[in-house]
């Protein structure tokens, strides 16, 4: 519900009132005096859907465009007269959703002073870097909340949308420069943290082993869906006048930690790092402004005068166009990535399958597959092949495959067509019988083998990851060289 206050110009009393009554509004009038002629304030309370139609028959009715209008939220209405008004409204109206001149004033409240915008859009990437390098989830989602990134996009669909071309430029202005500075002051703040050993000297493989900054390296097509997912729920919270704080934090999560994520591989000379996360940045702003763009044109926004229609509707077009083009051509490297992800999810799948079949029956009937992890070849393509497959592999005690190796490496090359190198890691098995041992034997059973075979792996898991596509399948990960050269104390290997 809305409360309504609209000046009354000299003449036009008169006009305006009867089309009040016309149209079953209650309404209060007060004689003012006032600059330029007007004569009084007419104060009526409108259902929300309501107010853009009320509106748009006053001006009809002569309400000039300079005499200003209020509008503002109204918690209760007791009138029979305002029910059946609303009513009626609810049911017209099959889209809830708020006038033109409320939207646009929210747009223009949500996009900041510059000063403001780019402080906190430093602070947000400085934060957001901080919680990348420490791996810290809460740190990262604690940057997101502070990020200022929701007001520029809506500025800039709203401003499509109604033909206001000062609101457009102003939200394509600060999302280029946030884009800008967060870059900057994530760089800045990360390659000062390297210089000054705030953080310990990393490798190129152990920073893109972390695990918050993994994430964001390669960009698929969920990337994508969750930026269209942002956008949308960006214009209907909007449109709807319910609060958009919490959907600017689900906008902040597709762009800022991406963002810090260029900055961290500026400071550490990464360019691959670089180039993947700007093509997430890059989707995501696109995707967002599209999605915001598209809603609102379907919700019925339109600019208010009837002439300036076809302009606005050339523009919306236009610029849909241009999103639509730049969203497909870097969508053919998430394209790239997609299916890089596929290639290799199937790869692991097929050789842990292929193990599995191997120990089913013959000389192998006794091992039990515990552990499989893949290398990628590190390239600057996330079309990366897997170089080196290494299996851990349980076996009863004092047995010895030397032949193992070479056979699973000859059923995964016939199997996948690549020719890795395979390397095999043992781990002791022993079962405890029935009899009065057990309660003591319990340490040694296959339980037993099962935290032994986690220990041999645990060197493993320590080591630094190669960057690659995020896989799908969940039990294999892409390890460094330098894993391979673990130290052993109760297994054995053998490789070809």
């Amino acid at each position: 519900m809305r409360l309504v206050q609209v000046i009354v110009p000299a003449g036009k009393r008169e006009t305006i009132l009867a089309e009040l009554e016309e149209r079953g509004i209650d309404y209060v009038v007060t004689d003012e005096t006032g600059s330029q002629g007007y004569t009084g304030v007419v104060y009526f309370p409108l259902p929300t859907q309501a107010v853009e139609d009320v509106l748009s028959a006053l001006r009809e009715a002569g309400l000039e465009e300079n005499a200003y209008t209020v509008v503002v939220d109204a918690e209760t209405v007791v009138s029979k007269k305002f029910e059946a008004l609303q009513e009626r409204y609810e049911e017209e109206e099959s889209e809830d959703r708020i006038a033109r001149e409320e939207i646009t004033a929210k747009a223009r409240d949500l996009a900041p002073r510059l000063g403001a915008f780019l402080v906190m859009t430093v602070v947000s990437a400085i934060v957001a870097a901080a919680g990348l390098l420490l791996d810290s989830p809460a740190v990262v989602v604690g940057s997101m909340v502070i990020a200022p990134l929701i007001g520029p996009a809506m500025a800039t669909s709203v401003g499509t949308v109604v033909d206001d071309r000062e609101m457009f430029l102003r939200g394509v202005k600060l999302q280029t420069i946030g884009f800008v500075a967060a870059v900057a002051a994530a760089a800045g703040f990360a390659y000062f943290a390297r210089v000054v050993h705030l953080v310990p000297p990393l490798s190129s493989q152990e920073l893109l082993a972390i695990g918050q900054i993994r994430e964001r390296l390669n960009p698929d097509f969920l990337s994508l869906a969750v930026a269209l997912g942002a956008g949308v729920a960006g214009a209907f919270s909007l449109s709807s006048g319910v609060s958009s704080a919490l959907v600017g934090v689900m906008i902040a999560a597709a762009l800022v930690p991406p963002t810090a994520v260029i900055g961290i591989g500026l400071a550490w000379g990464l360019p691959t790092t670089v180039v993947g996360s700007t093509v997430l940045v890059l989707v995501n702003f696109l995707s967002i402004n599209l999605a915001a763009l598209a809603v609102l044109w379907y919700q019925g926004y339109r600019p208010e005068h009837w002439f300036r229609l076809s302009e606005a509707r050339s523009a919306t077009l236009k610029r849909i166009g241009v999103l639509v083009v730049a969203i497909a051509v870097l969508s053919l490297f998430l394209g790239g990535v997609t299916y890089s992800s596929y290639q290799h999810g199937r790869f692991e799948q097929t050789t842990r399958v292929q193990a599995q079949d191997a120990f089913q029956s013959g000389q192998y009937a006794d091992l039990s597959l515990v552990d499989v992890q893949v290398t990628y070849v590190q390239s600057p393509s996330p079309l990366a092949k897997p170089d080196r497959v290494v299996f851990t592999v349980g076996r009863p005690d004092g047995t010895t495959y030397p032949d193992l190796a070479a056979t699973l490496r000859r059923r995964i090359e016939a199997a996948t067509g690549y020719g890795v190198t395979v390397r095999v890691r043992f781990v002791e098995i022993q079962t405890a019988s029935e009899g009065a041992d057990d309660a003591t034997s319990a340490g040694t059973t296959s339980a037993g083998a099962t935290a032994a075979a986690a220990d041999v792996a645990r060197p493993l898991s320590a080591a630094s990851d190669v960057a690659r596509p995020r896989s799908l399948a969940p039990h294999a990960t892409a390890r460094s060289p330098a894993s391979l050269r673990s130290p052993q104390s109760r297994s054995g290997s053998s490789s070809s």
